[in-house]
């Protein structure tokens, strides 16, 4: 129930803003069909989640409540991600989902959030997401799963929000998605795994994003 509970998109975590570089590439493909929609969701939890915010969600996860090892990992992500709006999207998602956390009492979200105020740590959503689930008692698979289905769900709430596509359509994109997402978690992870991301077009989508003239989106 507790990972329903993080799973849902009514959770305050303020991943609402965000659109996960999906706003920039349907402005550089405004034509995209649903088909070419649902391979870019595929991608980005094969090319990114897979490689890099499950790698950094689970080396958080095992890092539980120690806060040096929760920086480095932090630390990490902002070094190798190259976009600038994607790493203040990606502070600025942890530090939503850190208050959220922080006011409804949970101890270590109320630790982590004064470390980010000091600077101490930077407060990625996948290191914040890895640290307040391990700290309330997921297990792993679980904390994997809903990391997985929220960034799935987050692309596919930004495209209905642009009015890429209907509410029905992101569903089936959704549901289709769904063995992936098993397939992806269930797939054992090395302790040693480095990060890895590699899709350029939200890359250049979010760089470009920056200076559109109109968004709804922080990136």
């Amino acid at each position: 129930m507790r990972a329903i509970w993080q799973a849902d998109a009514a959770f305050p975590s303020g991943a609402f803003a965000f659109s996960y570089g999906i706003e920039g590439a349907l402005a550089l493909r405004p034509d995209m069909s649903l088909g070419e929609f649902e391979r870019l969701c595929a991608a980005v939890l094969q090319q990114r989640w897979a490689g890099y915010d499950r790698i950094a969600l689970q080396r958080a996860f095992r890092a539980g409540r120690d806060l040096d090892a929760l920086a480095a990992v932090d630390r990490e992500i902002e070094a190798s991600t190259m976009i600038e709006a994607l790493r203040a999207g990606s502070r600025r998602n942890g530090a939503s989902f850190l208050a959220a956390h922080a006011r409804l009492g949970q101890p270590l979200a109320l630790k982590l959030r004064a470390q980010v105020k000091a600077g101490d740590c930077l407060g990625h959503i996948a290191v914040m997401q890895g640290a307040i689930w391990a700290a309330l008692q997921l297990d792993e698979q679980h904390a994997a799963l809903c990391s997985a289905y929220t960034v799935a769900s987050g692309l596919i709430t930004a495209a209905v929000r642009l009015g890429a596509v209907g509410a029905l359509q992101g569903q089936s994109v959704l549901q289709a998605l769904l063995p992936l997402i098993d397939a992806l978690v269930a797939t054992p992870l090395d302790d040693d795994a480095e990060l890895e991301s590699f899709i350029p077009i939200l890359d250049i989508a979010a760089a470009r994003h920056v200076h559109a003239e109109l968004r709804l989106f922080a990136n």
